[in-house]
């Protein structure tokens, strides 16, 4: 099965980095892989994401973690566990200035492998997630 993930150095601090990844609303504004998004992104609260990479098609996901500013875990699937993808974002501070983030996607779930092959590859789009998400952050400093 497919596991998306990706990471890139960023050259502003984890806080920085996360007050921008918690204001979903805003992502179309700077991340080229987002055409809208719903919702508000706090603990147990549903987010509903429409990509680029599956136009006018929404991915509505359960906020299950938040550990600011280091961890956000997102989940969304089909009922009873059929098919379960999880999204996990890590912020590692790297000293002052500098921060790792990582966006992981993984799916499970008895459904997961005749589901997953109709997933398009979206490792482009995790990676250039990450490059918007280093520019937004690098220019607000």
């Amino acid at each position: 099965m497919p596991v998306f993930e990706t990471t890139i150095m960023i050259n502003a601090p984890a806080q920085v980095i996360w007050d921008i990844l918690v204001d979903a609303l805003s992502w179309p504004t700077w991340n080229t892989t987002i055409d809208k998004v719903d919702g508000d992104v706090a603990l147990g609260k549903t987010v509903t994401v429409y990509a680029k990479v599956n136009p006018g098609r929404a991915f509505p996901v359960k906020v299950s973690k938040l550990t600011p500013p280091h961890r956000m875990v997102w989940i969304g699937g089909m009922p009873l566990g059929l098919f379960r993808g999880v999204r996990t974002y890590t912020l590692s501070s790297k000293g002052e200035h500098a921060t790792d983030f990582t966006m992981h996607e993984a799916y499970s779930g008895p459904l997961a492998g005749m589901i997953t092959r109709s997933i398009p590859d979206l490792q482009p789009a995790f990676d250039e997630f990450a490059r918007s998400l280093k520019l937004k952050a690098e220019a607000s400093r």
